[in-house]
């Protein structure tokens, strides 16, 4: 069966508390993250910026976090303002997933890894590995 893999990384700047914690993480502070993003296909599909079927998702979609928040993105944002609950590295990469499979199509396994610093990082996914 073919199989398809994109993979793309970005960064965005925000800042964010962890609610309830005991610690220094629990006022509110900054990380510049970096998101990775693995998208796999058994089929080509069209988007919104190519009708024919020759993608597994737009290179765009899969970026929407880096824009702005006016744009719909997380870059320069409070988190806490922008994700319900709490916002560990988990629940950050938990919502870039469920939010980046809203924007593409269906039938695609997606993987998100979140970096909070260059040593501490979470991976994501929505399927048992």
């Amino acid at each position: 069966m073919p199989t398809w893999t994109l993979h793309t990384e970005f960064k965005f700047d925000a800042a964010h508390f962890i609610d309830g914690y005991d610690g220094k993480c629990g006022r509110m502070h900054g990380h510049s993250y970096k998101v990775y993003i693995a998208a796999k296909s058994h089929k080509l599909n069209p988007s919104k910026y190519l009708k024919s079927a020759d993608m597994v998702c737009d290179f765009k979609e899969l970026k929407w976090a880096a824009s702005v928040a006016e744009k719909g993105g997380l870059d320069h944002t409070v988190l806490n303002e922008e994700i319900q609950g709490s916002t560990t590295a988990e629940r950050i990469a938990e919502y870039i997933h469920k939010e980046t499979k809203a924007r593409i199509p269906d039938g695609i396994d997606l993987t998100v890894t979140v970096w909070e610093t260059d040593t501490s990082w979470v991976e994501y996914t929505d399927k048992d590995v």
